[in-house]
């Protein structure tokens, strides 16, 4: 990771923090996003844990730009140590031009792996075949922040341009949005996997949608920080 994508990701998590309502909740967020317990986290800044839980909880007064700089470095050295899987994780989504609320994880693999193979890495289960069964990489979209913060310029970048990969949305509730918008978006992905539901759960009209369209529909149910973690072991 070049250095100034490591600035431009610390200087994203400082402003974040600085800029909250509650900037120790958000403080809380990168940590746990990290993996980082608060006592490891304490300890690489030389003060004891409950300095760390003071300012998470909002016991001390709001951090200044010295204290929540010294906390992002201090995540980001931890992370960095550990091997860098976060760093590599964030960077990949802001080298790529998105926000890492919107795109939670983003990478491209060295060949194209079997999509039954990516199905079981991931505990999904296949609703509707579609017309490919491999893909050469994957983006996890916070479907919720998608809608919120993308122009329409955007939402065509972000899923026109993923084509042999898997996109997988998060936050759904049945799967309406993601199916329509793709709808619009040509050529479309090779898998869309939609977190979070069961078979029972999905929209009854998102595998029929699928089929036209010719891509594969599946859905898992994992939790949230183990979807992540499985991505980040694929080839």
């Amino acid at each position: 990771m070049s250095r100034d994508v490591r600035e431009e990701l610390a200087e994203k998590i400082a402003g974040e923090v600085t800029l909250s309502d509650d900037p120790g909740a958000t403080l809380k967020k990168w940590r746990t996003d990290f993996e980082i317990a608060q006592t490891d986290l304490a300890e690489a800044l030389s003060v004891s844990p409950s300095v760390v839980s003071d300012y998470e909880s909002g016991r001390r007064d709001n951090p200044g730009i010295q204290i929540v700089s010294r906390m992002v470095e201090t995540l980001l050295a931890v992370d960095k140590q550990r091997g860098g899987e976060h760093i590599r994780r964030y960077s990949r989504v802001l080298s790529a031009g998105f926000d890492s609320a919107v795109v939670l994880d983003l990478r491209e693999y060295a060949a194209n792996i079997p999509l039954d193979r990516y199905y079981s890495k991931i505990g999904a289960t296949e609703l509707a075949g579609g017309d490919r069964d491999t893909i050469a990489g994957h983006t996890i979209i916070n479907s919720i922040e998608a809608i919120r913060r993308l122009s329409s310029d955007e939402f065509y970048t972000l899923y026109g341009e993923s084509t042999n990969r898997a996109l997988v949305f998060t936050n759904v509730t049945r799967g309406e949005s993601p199916l329509v918008a793709l709808r619009v978006v040509k050529p479309t992905p090779h898998a869309v996997i939609l977190h979070g539901l069961e078979p029972d759960d999905v929209w009854e009209y998102a595998p029929d949608l699928a089929r036209i369209d010719g891509f594969s529909l599946a859905v898992t149910d994992i939790e949230l920080d183990e979807l992540l973690e499985r991505h980040q072991s694929l080839p």
